[in-house]
């Protein structure tokens, strides 16, 4: 019996310890992580202060990624699509959370979103509701990190509120023509596609007047201009305009139910890299706590730093059981077969307040890092001065907290559950 990973206590999640019985894992699920973290530790790790630097994780990082099976993870590991791999026994979406939870141990916003913001939340509509024309062309070389691809939502007058999106697509003959504007666009910059959210239906037809549709950045009248964030370098966040764009209406991936879909899995994503964050912050804080003396003692012998370090671990894995909660639930309900899509959606209100969850424990966990941590916290260079701008990142994009936690409410009170 052992424990894999660091051996920082709460460093890790607790199936890591072999000791601690677990409802949810195999050995598949042990095998997958090992492959994940050696990817990490070699390929990722190593080069996350270059890729900051240069604000783009290269294409040769997605196709190492796509070598190890993270990239088919992240989507659910597609079965039928000819040119893929077939999908590994014992395959649940298990596989996803393990693979979001080890890349973000690199401790980047910027390069955990470069490889995976855009591809996460752009791709699975694609792979799950395009056409076997879309997969074959799009999908395919996406899954093998051979192309890069982003979702194109928010806009500069609709962020959280999708249904006002403005972005129009009018048919004409058989093609769409596209006007509008998509606003702090992660991985926008080195895209390939755009799966954007686009309005269909007239004005005032609201969230079921919008369809996601297909866009490859080739086409004239697409431009990208980056955007200079305050967090998550190396994810190439962009402005992109569309200015009559004529993309064929066989690129149509789906309506709004589709769009809705993707959200649910999207928030839950951004909870398992906030909830890493808030472990690796928690794990430097200790070994730094360990280390560092002040008024004759060391820090973690101080009664007030290991009440901090105590509600760090409490809120960690208070978020990370939810986690593991709406991921079984979610295995269980891909297990059904077709009829899933309506009890994922009912998942909507619980996913919200999972992501509203992480993100107010990331940011109290890098506060408190940071304040353990002193001077060195405010200092380039230094994880926590890294992972303290990383805070909003995640409590904003993918709908923020306090939308989130209204649309719980309103979902809830309505009987939508």
């Amino acid at each position: 019996m052992s424990k894999f990973g660091s051996q920082v206590p709460f460093a890790e999640p607790s199936w890591y310890d072999d000791r601690n019985p677990t409802p949810y894992y195999n050995d598949s699920h042990r095998k997958f992580r090992a492959a994940c973290r050696a990817f990490v530790d070699e390929e990722i790790i190593p080069n996350v202060e270059k890729w900051e630097a240069a604000g783009e994780v290269p294409i040769t990082a997605f196709k190492k990624a796509g070598d190890v099976g993270m990239l088919l993870a992240s989507c659910g590991w597609p079965e039928g699509v000819p040119g893929l791999p077939e999908r590994p026994e014992g395959f649940d979406a298990f596989w996803t959370l393990i693979y979001y939870d080890e890349l973000s141990r690199c401790g980047s916003g910027g390069v955990v979103w470069g490889l995976t913001g855009g591809f996460g939340i752009g791709l699975p509509p694609v792979v799950h509701y395009g056409s076997d024309e879309l997969k074959a062309r799009v999908a395919v070389p996406c899954l093998r990190g051979e192309k890069r691809i982003a979702l194109a939502v928010s806009e500069p007058g609709a962020g959280s509120d999708v249904a006002n999106i403005e972005t129009t697509a009018i048919e004409d003959g058989d093609e769409y023509v596209v006007n509008g504007t998509k606003k702090w666009i992660t991985c926008g910059m080195f895209a390939d596609f755009f799966t954007a959210a686009v309005r269909t239906g007239g004005e005032g037809s609201g969230m079921a007047g919008v369809s996601l549709l297909l866009i490859e950045k080739f086409r004239d009248g697409v431009s990208v201009k980056p955007m200079d964030c305050m967090g998550v370098r190396g994810s190439g966040t962009a402005l992109v305009e569309f200015d009559e764009v004529r993309v064929p209406k066989a690129n149509l991936v789906g309506d709004a139910s589709v769009l809705l879909r993707n959200f649910v899995t999207e928030r839950i994503g951004l909870a398992i890299q906030a909830t890493r964050f808030s472990r690796v912050c928690l794990e430097e804080s200790i070994v730094w706590a360990r280390n560092r003396k002040t008024f004759g003692k060391r820090l973690v012998e101080h009664q007030i730093v290991k009440f901090k370090i105590a509600h760090m671990a409490r809120e960690i894995e208070a978020s990370h059981a939810l986690i593991e909660s709406l991921t079984y639930r979610i295995s269980a309900l891909l297990s059904a077969g077709d009829d899933w899509l309506t009890p994922l959606l009912r998942l909507g209100a619980e996913a919200a307040l999972c992501k509203v969850q992480a993100t107010r424990t990331f940011e109290h966990c890098a506060r408190d890092a940071a304040h353990l941590h002193g001077g060195s916290a405010y200092v380039k260079g230094n994880k926590i001065e890294s992972l303290y701008r990383h805070v909003l990142s995640l409590a904003i994009p993918g709908g923020s907290e306090d939308v989130m936690i209204d649309a719980a409410a309103r979902l809830s009170l309505k009987g939508k559950l």
